[in-house]
């Protein structure tokens, strides 16, 4: 599954053009490196997502499309961070 397509149906972002935008300014990585919207997801991969406040880091448990719209756990966080105001978060 698409990179921007698994933040939305995650609800890690509210719109797909959200999480498309992020992903142009380099504020979703997958494994320490910036990717592209149409990079595929699978299982166990790491993504690290750069809010305006906070660092989140979530391993991948699922991809499929069934699975995320029941709302099953398509994530669960190794890390969360936070950022002060001075510090940018890449």
């Amino acid at each position: 599954m698409r990179v921007d397509r698994f933040l939305k149906m995650a609800r890690i972002v509210k719109r797909r053009s959200l999480a498309q935008e992020m992903i142009a300014l380099g504020a979703v990585r997958v494994g320490k490196m910036e990717v592209r919207a149409s990079r595929d997801l699978k299982p166990g991969d790491i993504v690290e997502v750069a809010f305006p406040r906070k660092i989140v880091t979530l391993r991948v448990i699922t991809v499929e499309e069934a699975e995320l719209k029941r709302g099953v756990g398509a994530f669960e966080i190794v890390e969360e961070r936070c950022v002060s105001g001075e510090e940018k978060a890449w």
